[in-house]
C-alpha cells in the first residue's frame, strides 16, 4: 500500500471511530468533522471527486452539529 492508501485507511477508521464515541463527548463530533475533512482531502487526492465532495458536505454537517451543541447548555 501506498502513503495515499494509508491516508485514506487512516481518515476513515478515524472517522468510524470518532462517530461511534459521538456521544460520550461533544469533542469527538469535532474530530468527526475533522476526520470527514480529511476522508474529503483523500477523495480529492486519489482522484474521486464524489467522494470527496460528499466527505466535504458530511464534515459541514458534522460541523453544524458541533456548533449546535457545543452552545447549547449543559
Amino acid at each position: 500500500m501506498d502513503r495515499l492508501t494509508w491516508f485514506g485507511l487512516f481518515a476513515v477508521t478515524a472517522m468510524l471511530i470518532c462517530y461511534a464515541f459521538e456521544e460520550r463527548s461533544r469533542w469527538f463530533i469535532l474530530a468527526f468533522a475533522t476526520a470527514c475533512l480529511l476522508g474529503s482531502a483523500y477523495g480529492f487526492l486519489q482522484g474521486a471527486w464524489p467522494f470527496g465532495l460528499v466527505e466535504a458536505i458530511w464534515a459541514g454537517v458534522a460541523l453544524r452539529r458541533w456548533l449546535r451543541v457545543h452552545r447549547s447548555p449543559a
